[in-house]
């Protein structure tokens, strides 16, 4: 398969994970609170208490997230995706530690549920990482620039100085 494509559906589906919360945590925090990720399976009150500044920020932090992880979808530069990966992992993995060790109050079900939600987007960075380690040169650092682009580019530029 093509490794270009895998990147870029890879980092758009984290994007997705990450869009969905905090499109959710930041407008309508009191909301995400008591019914992420669904009316009836409460999550995040599962871990009391309500803090609309917190849920506020995690909307914030994961739509941030989201603007990094589609800005290497579409310019898929080697050090940009390494980096995006980089610091999804930084955000993901302590989230997926503490969850993992608070789970009293989740039905067996919701922490399953829970679990392999975590796991899956922590399988996906991971694949994506080797993937972008066994790329080669199939990244370049512009992917979008053709030479007479560049050559077009530098004119404008004296043009403008």
């Amino acid at each position: 398969m093509n490794t270009r494509i895998v990147l870029r559906a890879g980092l758009l589906v984290l994007a997705a994970t990450q869009a969905f919360v905090g499109l959710w945590a930041l407008p309508a925090p009191r909301s995400f609170y008591d019914d992420f990720p669904t009316p009836g399976r409460s999550w995040v009150s599962a871990l009391p208490p309500y803090n609309e500044h917190l849920v506020r920020d995690v909307g914030a932090l994961s739509l941030a997230l989201t603007v990094l992880l589609v800005a290497a979808a579409i310019w898929l530069d080697r050090r940009l995706v390494a980096i995006t990966l980089v610091v999804f992992g930084v955000w993901t993995v302590p989230h997926v530690v503490f969850h993992s060790f608070h789970l009293h109050g989740f039905s067996a079900l919701d922490a399953t549920l829970q679990t392999i939600g975590f796991a899956i987007e922590v399988v996906v960075a991971l694949a994506l990482a080797v993937v972008l380690a066994r790329s080669g040169d199939v990244l370049s650092a512009r992917p979008f620039t053709r030479p007479n682009d560049v050559a077009a580019t530098r004119r404008t530029r004296r043009r403008m100085r």
